[in-house]
C-alpha cells in the first residue's frame, strides 16, 4: 500500500493529505452532461433589456473594440462583451462616492461594487472552447474594471472569479465572470500578503519567484508559453487543481502588456480546454489572487488559482480546514501536461 502525506501550502499555515492509497484517475471523476437549461437567457443577445444597464460595453468597431455604456433604458447591440451590475449583489456602492472605510470595527457595511462580465455573446464560448481573440477581449474588460474600482477610496480588494457548472455555483450557463470590490482585504488573500512579505524580509527576494522556477523544472510542470507558466501546486487541496503564474513580477494584472495579454488568452484557452477533454466539461472555479495596494509591489506576485469541482468536502475538511487530496500533484500534472499537449495539436489543425 502506498504511503499517504502530509503536505504544507507554499505560503499557508495550511495542511492536506495526499491520498496515494485512495488514489484516484480523472475518469473516475467524469460526470454526466448536464441538461442544458432552454429558459430565455438573460444574457444573450436581444435580452439585454433583462438586465442592468451596462457599465461597460466592448462593441466592434474598425477590428479594435469601443467602449461604452447604456444609458437608462438604451442598450447597446451587437456587442463583443458587455459588464452589468449583479442583480443580487453581495456587495453595493455608497451613497456618498467619497466614503472611506479608516476603521477596523467587528462590523462594517458591505459596501463596494458586484459586477458580471458577460464574456461572449454566444451563449456556450466558454474559456475551453473559446475564441483566443474572444479571450483577450474578456482580459481586456478585466483590466479595464480593475482600473476604475481599484482606484475608489473605499475599495481594498478587487476579485476576479469565474464559477463554472452548477456545481460550482453558477447559476447561469451563459460565458460569465464576476468582480468584487470589497471594503476589506479577504482573509486568505491577506495570509498570502503576510507571508509574501515575511519571505521577502528574510530572503529579499519574492518567493512566488522561486516557486515559479522550482515549479518549472520540476515534476508537477504542466505547460509554458513567452508569459506564463502552469503547474500543479505541491499542496494541491482540489484533484487536477493547477496554478497559472506570470514569469514577470507584478502585483497585479494591470502591467500586463498587449504581448502578455495574448499569451493569457492562449494559456486559458489552452488549458482550460485540456480541462474540458480530459473530464469532459467538469464544474470549476477560479481566482485572481491579485493586491491593489502599492506597498505590495516589491514583494507580492499576482496568479490565477483554478479548482475543479470534483470532490466533496465532508466533515473532516469542514471541522478541521485540512483537506484530503486523491490525486498527488504530480500524477495531475501527467495527466493534465497529455491534455495540453493533445488540445494544441487541435489548435494548429
Amino acid at each position: 500500500m502506498l504511503e499517504n502525506e502530509l503536505r504544507k501550502d507554499y505560503l499557508l499555515n495550511r495542511w492536506v493529505v495526499i491520498a496515494k492509497n485512495r488514489k484516484k484517475r480523472p475518469t473516475d471523476f467524469i460526470k454526466k452532461e448536464n441538461i442544458i437549461n432552454k429558459n430565455t437567457c438573460p444574457l444573450c443577445p436581444n435580452n439585454e433589456q433583462m438586465t442592468p444597464p451596462a457599465v461597460l460595453v466592448y462593441l466592434s468597431a474598425n477590428g479594435k473594440p469601443k467602449k461604452e455604456k447604456d444609458e437608462n433604458d438604451f442598450r447597446h447591440k451587437n456587442w463583443l462583451a458587455r459588464v452589468i451590475p449583479n442583480l443580487y449583489p453581495a456587495f453595493t456602492p455608497p451613497a456618498n462616492q467619497d466614503m472611506s472605510i479608516t476603521d477596523t470595527p467587528i462590523m462594517l457595511k458591505a459596501i463596494g461594487h458586484h459586477e458580471v462580465v458577460v464574456e461572449s455573446p454566444l451563449h456556450t464560448e466558454h474559456p475551453s472552447i473559446a475564441r483566443v481573440s474572444q479571450l483577450g477581449h474578456v482580459i481586456n474588460v478585466y483590466l479595464d474594471r480593475l482600473n476604475v474600482l481599484s482606484r475608489k477610496a473605499y475599495v481594498k480588494h478587487v476579485t476576479i472569479f469565474r464559477n463554472h457548472g452548477q456545481e460550482a455555483g453558477a447559476s447561469l450557463s451563459h460565458p460569465h465572470t464576476q468582480i468584487i470590490a470589497s471594503p476589506i482585504i479577504p482573509t486568505l488573500v491577506e495570509k498570502e500578503l503576510e507571508s509574501s512579505k515575511k519571505y521577502w524580509n528574510i530572503h529579499q527576494e519574492c518567493v512566488f519567484c522561486d516557486i515559479l522556477q522550482r515549479e518549472t523544472e520540476g515534476s508537477r510542470f504542466i505547460y509554458e508559453n513567452q508569459s506564463f507558466v502552469v503547474f500543479a501546486p505541491y499542496a494541491s487541496i482540489n484533484p487536477l487543481e493547477f496554478w497559472v503564474l506570470p514569469k514577470s513580477h507584478h502585483p497585479n494584472v494591470l502591467s500586463l502588456s498587449e504581448n502578455q495579454i495574448s499569451d493569457l488568452a492562449k494559456t486559458m484557452r489552452i488549458c482550460f480546454g485540456a480541462l474540458r477533454t480530459l473530464l469532459n466539461d467538469p464544474p470549476y472555479n477560479f481566482g485572481f489572487h491579485m493586491a491593489i495596494n502599492g506597498k505590495a509591489k516589491k514583494f507580492y506576485h499576482w496568479h490565477l488559482e483554478v479548482y475543479p469541482r470534483l470532490a466533496t468536502w465532508a466533515g473532516f475538511e469542514k471541522s478541521t480546514c485540512m483537506f484530503i487530496n486523491t490525486v498527488s500533484p504530480e500524477d495531475a500534472a501527467i495527466e493534465l501536461r497529455s491534455a495540453v499537449h493533445m488540445e494544441q495539436k487541435a489548435l494548429r489543425k
